[in-house]
């Protein structure tokens, strides 16, 4: 099958990933991509990351006993793969072999924002009475060239946290609410090559961005619960819709391709719940899902699915 239009065409690879024989990535909810075009996939699964080469082939994985609830990561210029857990309320940067080597956030005990779990989305949203130090429930990170880190807190909490690349907390930003500066879940964050901090802002249903001092610069909206961020080294910016569908943009803002699905049948629906995409170097899409938190089904290889640019 072929999606986009223009110079933006993309043909789906089917079953991509080669997984082991039984077993599911159950939802992928991070994929982070290294200079050598290998692809590392955070899932809610047994085997946490899971390290492919481009043709789909797993190369190794690890994680088992490191996470809670698994949310978002990115990659450093060092390889290094930084991860969030909403569960435990840390970020821990990671080897590429999967040793430790920082953790922000104290583990398993959340800031104080007013935040309180409740089944429904919007009740537990109307806890929040603050925006608070981090962590409470934190979801993507990114890097800055010079390697800062910015991490959205994200479920429990309504911030955008700077910390210096040793892991020193330098300011944050956010507060409740739906004005400019004001989140509802920030979901997703990455940094652009000028500097500027783009942020997911989920039940707003649109991307602010802003400039690394915090200060608000523009929003974009009219998207459907935006979960995920990508700027390539063309400047094309990529976005991950939970209701179903993947936008392209250029980077001022013009649609360049979009494709999902408006359907309800699981079975067949190209996505279920995209909740993460990266590119990697050729300008091939990856697409990872949580249709077995969200649509309440087990896509098994094809919770991750790869577009491959056509040329």
């Amino acid at each position: 099958m072929f999606y986009g239009t223009g110079k933006h065409k993309y043909e789906l690879v089917e079953g991509w990933a080669k997984c082991p024989g039984g077993w599911s990535f159950k939802d992928v909810c991070g994929i982070s991509i290294d200079a050598m075009d290998r692809v590392y996939i955070l899932s809610r699964s047994d085997r946490p990351v899971t390290v492919f080469d481009r043709e789909g082939n797993l190369l190794t994985s690890w994680g088992e006993g490191l996470f809670k609830r698994a949310h978002g990561s990115c990659i450093g210029s060092d390889g290094s793969i930084y991860c969030t857990d909403d569960g435990n309320h840390t970020v821990t940067k990671f080897s590429p072999d999967g040793r430790i080597l920082l953790t922000l956030g104290n583990k398993d005990q959340p800031s104080d924002s007013g935040y309180v779990h409740k089944a429904n989305m919007d009740e537990s949203l109307a806890t929040i009475r603050k925006g608070s130090p981090p962590f409470n429930r934190p979801t993507g990170v990114a890097l800055s060239s010079s390697g800062e880190i910015y991490v959205s807190d994200g479920y429990g909490n309504a911030r955008i946290h700077k910390f210096t690349s040793d892991g020193t907390l330098l300011f944050s930003w956010g507060e409740p609410g739906r004005g400019p500066g004001q989140f509802r879940i920030p979901h997703d964050v990455f940094v652009d090559r000028w500097e500027r901090v783009w942020v997911a802002d989920r039940e707003n249903d649109r991307i602010q961005i802003f400039n690394n001092k915090g200060e608000f610069l523009n929003q974009w909206n009219g998207f459907n619960l935006p979960t995920g961020i990508f700027i390539d080294r063309d400047d094309v910016v990529y976005i991950s819709e939970l209701t179903r569908r993947i936008s392209l943009f250029s980077i001022d803002g013009n649609l360049l391709a979009r494709w999902g699905n408006e359907t309800q049948n699981k079975e067949t629906d190209l996505f279920i719940a995209p909740h993460a995409i990266a590119v990697d170097s050729f300008g091939d899409i990856y697409v990872g899902e949580v249709s077995l938190n969200i649509g309440k089904i087990d896509r098994g290889s094809r919770t991750i699915q790869k577009f491959a640019k056509i040329s």
